[in-house]
């Protein structure tokens, strides 16, 4: 068994907040499965919610200049980009099946065991994007035929599809190796590889897009370059940590040898979880396709709503997945009580935490669209959108840390089962009808939403209480 690159923690902590803060952001090497639950969830949360905040960014800032080139092009993202949630389905799914089995081994102090669960993790990611990169690539036309797109908006951001496709693989291992770290409990390192990523995509974005300084003018194909680019750089970031930093548990030559095993029991597991996010992701692809038949308008202004409500759920992720490495810790200790009482800290953090958001976004859609676009049909769109999803936000943060720690504790096919009753047998339908029998229009869809993911919240809640997922064994 390999020896933690850890330097010991010391006999007495400083639990002060301003210290426990400076530890959270710097990385702690506290044992997450002793001590007050509240603290663990705290030292793990805070970087994974920055992380999560530089992910959010990911969502807003393409928009954010795309908008300047009009409706059409803000509609190639927003299509391309309901495209790319099926890679962030498989990425995500992938990076479930990395987290839960590195936690669990780093919950049973088997060093040696996560180092080749995150070996093999890496092989499963390399063959699913390298096969996700050519399809994307030949058939990137039909897929925007396919989803609805208008003729003119084919033909500006066909190049722009081709690219956030065939590259997917940036996403893929941006997901992958963040998640090998959070299962370790190495949130922080997480946290910075994020941040490279995002700063570099921030100042690539308007030197690509519209040509600044010695950069060409891309135009919409630029915010596709700039992405890449900045997740690459992402991506070499944390494969160098991985593999030669400073981390709770060292990859070494003997943990890349093969072992059919644990490949087939960390693919049995990522597969199922792969398939949980791509029916729930794929379900936006369907949300989109109703959205279309009501024009580009609609289309935009339903994008850069999604986008800023992506951008205030997306750091709640970090409590959701701290939540869900606490779980895969402390099953792998044997603690399965103080496993449930991380996943209930953290969802009442969560709760109190998204509903703010939520009220300030009722009051004040208005002016956050406006960031965002001029054009009064889009922006009415947009304000009328973002406000209804709103109204849903003590559902989702509640919801969100539930299903995420399901996948936790190694408990795939829950999840799975509730995004296909949730989304495909009753949101796409309800939307369906509401938007063309109901006479709302797009608002049928936007309502929808809001309708789904509050259902889906109190069905997490009566499932989770069962407690069956405390016998998962990953």
């Amino acid at each position: 068994m390999s020896t933690s690159s850890h330097s010991a923690p010391s006999a007495a902590h400083d639990n002060s907040v301003f210290s426990v803060l400076k530890e959270a952001v710097r990385g702690s090497a506290r044992d997450l499965t002793e001590g007050p639950v509240g603290l663990s969830v705290f030292l793990l949360a805070v970087p994974m919610i920055l992380e999560m905040i530089m992910e959010s960014v990911f969502a807003v800032v393409d928009v954010f200049f795309v908008a300047r080139l009009g409706a059409e092009a803000v509609a190639v993202v927003g299509i391309t980009e309901s495209m790319m949630v099926l890679i962030y389905a498989v990425a995500i799914g992938l990076s479930v099946g990395a987290t839960a089995t590195v936690a669990r081994r780093i919950g049973e102090k088997d060093l040696d065991g996560a180092a080749r669960s995150a070996t093999h993790a890496i092989y499963i990611g390399i063959a699913v994007s390298v096969v996700m990169g050519v399809v994307g690539v030949i058939w990137a036309p039909d897929f925007l035929a396919l989803i609805g797109a208008e003729p003119a908006v084919i033909e500006q951001g066909v190049t722009f599809t081709r690219i956030m496709l065939g590259a997917n693989c940036v996403v893929v291992f941006l997901f992958l190796l963040n998640a090998i770290f959070r299962g370790a409990g190495d949130a922080a390192i997480a946290m910075r590889v994020l941040w490279v990523s995002n700063i570099l995509n921030i100042i690539l974005d308007p030197l690509l897009i519209f040509g600044i300084w010695i950069f060409p003018e891309l135009g919409v194909t630029g915010a596709a370059v700039a992405t890449v680019i900045g997740r690459g750089i992402g991506v070499i970031y944390a494969a160098w940590v991985l593999f030669f930093g400073k981390k709770r548990f060292e990859i070494r030559a003997e943990h890349w040898k093969f072992d059919l095993g644990r490949f087939r029991r960390l693919f049995s597991l990522s597969w199922v979880a792969v398939l949980q996010f791509l029916i729930g992701t794929a379900s936006w692809l369907g949300l989109m396709r109703l959205v279309a038949f009501f024009g580009s308008e609609a289309v935009a202004g339903y994008t850069i709503a999604i986008r800023v409500v992506v951008f205030a759920l997306l750091p709640s992720m970090g409590l959701a997945n701290a939540a869900a490495t606490l779980v895969g810790q402390n099953l792998g200790a044997e603690k399965p009580d103080r496993a449930e009482r991380s996943v209930w800290t953290a969802a009442k953090y969560n709760a109190v935490f998204q509903t703010s958001i939520g009220i300030l976004f009722v009051i004040f859609a208005g002016p956050i669209v406006a960031i965002f676009t001029a054009e009064p049909l889009v922006a009415q769109y947009a304000t009328d959108s973002l406000r209804i999803i709103a109204y849903g936000f003590f559902f989702y943060a509640v919801g969100m840390v539930l299903e995420t720690s399901f996948n936790g504790a190694g408990d795939t096919w829950t999840p799975t089962y509730l995004n296909l009753f949730v989304f495909w047998l009753f949101e796409i339908p309800l939307a369906y009808v509401l938007a063309f029998y109901g006479g709302y229009g797009p608002y049928g869809v936007f309502w929808a939403i809001t309708i789904a993911f509050s259902m889906l919240a109190v069905a997490s809640t009566v499932l989770f209480r069962r407690g069956k997922w405390k016998l998962k064994e990953v």
